[in-house]
């Protein structure tokens, strides 16, 4: 690492950030009866730049869960996570890590981080603990393979007045490789693609934003990061619910390929296949509208800006328009069992008809016999 300016940080936090779903929805009134932890039920707190309307709706229910530090390499994790569930079935586990000491450190830091199997353990341990205790309350409960991790750095105070700035101006790699995670970025574009997603409220605060983790230069930032958390909550639902519907267009398609070839008669399971395509398109379309308009941000610029760098770097957009194809396509493959079985349905009749077309003729001859 070349030599240059090494801002020394005095007071700050990383907040790694873990989140998974553990089903189809929490019932977060009854969630609360069933903890025997502290608990904190409100929404994001607000401070000046934040209005009133600012929240979740519903809002999520907070837990505090003691575990054991993590010792990491200089670093050391406090001896207690929050916890927070949403309604739509996913949980966040947040562990702190207090920082102190020269920027570039974080560089090692976040190669820690990245991925860290022990803190992944760790967590979703923490979940499952926490899932077998409400468990009456979740919605078909079950943790999901997907997971979402993502850092936040916030610094709060450095030892020399202006560090910001001159950190940004002289040393811009030092900043991206803590967001990249990668000690060897130093390519100018790669170094300006990871700090291009910068947004401030005042002159003396900044977020940069990227896809593994942000550094915020902020003294307070409860809402910004409750955003940050959020977006990573909804990248991994989104990620959820599009390999579910993956896995269900593979399987109803080649269930309507199989009933093609071999005709989809009245009593085969294609009344099963549309009761089951109906309920997942329903339940899918309802998750859907759930994750996205979970968060109102309406009235506050600041806060709306920020979650529109974090939706670019995570590529909400493509996976909201990934998934409503796949609905649609999944409607379609509805749509066309039911022709199916419908046709099956009036072809029976219709066999049903000649045949007491056929009885009505045969039977005086036979009398007459």
């Amino acid at each position: 690492m070349s030599a240059g300016f090494d801002p020394v940080v005095k007071d700050g936090t990383a907040y790694a950030v873990f989140a998974y779903d553990v089903g189809l929805s929490i019932g977060l009134d009854a969630a609360e009866k069933g903890m025997t932890s502290m608990t904190e039920r409100a929404p994001i707190r607000h401070e000046g730049r934040a209005p009133k309307h600012f929240e979740f709706e519903p809002s999520p229910l907070r837990v505090v869960q003691s575990t054991l530090p993590h010792q990491l390499d200089a670093w050391r994790s406090l001896p207690s996570v929050e916890t927070v569930l949403y309604d739509f079935g996913a949980v966040t586990v947040t562990y702190q890590i207090p920082l102190s000491g020269p920027f570039s450190s974080l560089v090692g830091l976040s190669g820690l981080l990245y991925d860290n199997e022990t803190l992944l353990a760790d967590s979703r341990r923490l979940v499952e603990e926490l899932l077998a205790g409400v468990r009456p309350a979740v919605a078909r409960p079950r943790i999901s393979a997907f997971y979402e991790d993502y850092v936040i750095y916030q610094l709060r105070e450095f030892a020399e007045p202006d560090s910001r700035r001159r950190l940004l101006a002289e040393r811009p790699e030092l900043a991206a490789q803590v967001l990249r995670a990668d000690p060897d970025l130093r390519s100018k574009q790669e170094v300006e693609d990871a700090l291009a997603c910068q947004v401030s409220y005042a002159d003396d605060d900044l977020a940069l934003v990227d896809w593994v983790s942000a550094i915020l230069f902020d003294r307070d930032a409860d809402d910004t990061r409750a955003v940050l958390e959020f977006a990573a909550v909804q990248l991994l639902e989104l990620r959820h619910l599009d390999s579910q519907l993956d896995d269900a267009l593979d399987r109803y398609y080649n269930a309507l390929s199989r009933r093609r070839r071999r005709g989809l008669g009245l009593f085969s399971r294609g009344g099963e296949h549309l009761r089951e395509i109906g309920e997942l398109h329903v339940e899918g379309a309802v998750l859907f509208e759930g994750i996205n308009n979970a968060l109102k941000l309406i009235g506050d610029q600041y806060l709306a800006r920020l979650y529109q760098q974090a939706a670019r770097r995570y590529h909400l957009g493509a996976w909201d328009a990934s998934i409503q194809r796949k609905l649609k396509t999944l409607d379609s493959i509805y749509d066309k069992m039911e022709n199916a079985l419908s046709t099956a349905r009036l072809e029976f009749l219709e066999w049903i008809v000649i045949l007491l077309i056929a009885l009505e003729l045969v039977v005086p001859f036979l009398a007459g016999r």
